[in-house]
């Protein structure tokens, strides 16, 4: 199929990666409002065995949740600030997964061991992360949806240079033409015809 020369490939709706930015950020938006109702407000940077759904949890920890989600769902309204909100994701999360495999000892060196572990984190927590930095990967990398478009003019003008035969006119491809009979000067005319006044005129004098 040829599109003419002026036609434009652009993004069709709604993005695939905006509906997941806007998922992602609901989902984080309300783990860190259900986290604050499960903490409260005090010991901030907190170690104390507080969980929800099996990850532990302080009130830091519940922040940037909540501010993860708010910002998700701000970079869902387009689709490159949602594959902005991807690599944000694929970065941070990749971090704090690094950071959390020392904390948890799975990583024997950690040359910041001295900042503790002020969001209290654990193995979960660390396999969460894992999970959130490779969606983040998919996100960024993830291709837009697109559609061909034609202006009207142009569609317009090309049909305008199309010439006209009887394979562009819909619906005459399968109806069979047929030669239209012309009538030619040698053929003799038919019907009733008024006699010449030469042939009347010697008829009158035959009569006398």
């Amino acid at each position: 199929m040829s599109f003419p020369e002026d036609a434009r490939v652009r993004k069709s709706g709604m993005q695939p990666v905006q509906v997941l930015a806007a998922l992602i950020g609901l989902l984080f938006l309300v783990l860190g409002i259900a986290g604050f109702l499960r903490t409260g407000f005090s010991g901030f940077t907190s170690n104390e065995h507080q969980t929800i759904v099996g990850f532990m949890i302080n009130p830091l920890h519940n922040l940037v949740h909540t501010v993860i989600g708010v910002l998700g769902l701000l970079c869902a309204a387009a689709s490159p600030s949602a594959r902005l909100f991807g690599w944000i994701l694929f970065i941070g999360y990749g971090l704090a997964s690094v950071w959390g495999l020392m904390i948890t000892g799975v990583i024997s060196s950690n040359p910041v061991s001295g900042l503790g572990n002020p969001l209290n984190l654990d193995a979960a927590d660390n396999w969460l992360h894992v999970l959130a930095a490779l969606v983040g990967l998919v996100m960024a990398i993830m291709p837009a949806r697109k559609r061909v478009h034609v202006d009207d003019s142009e569609v317009d003008t090309a049909a305008m240079r199309l010439p006209i035969t009887d394979e562009n006119v819909p619906g005459n491809a399968d109806v069979p033409t047929r030669p239209v009979p012309q009538q030619t000067a040698a053929e003799p005319r038919t019907g009733h015809h008024r006699p010449s006044r030469w042939r009347m005129h010697r008829s009158g004098r035959t009569a006398h």
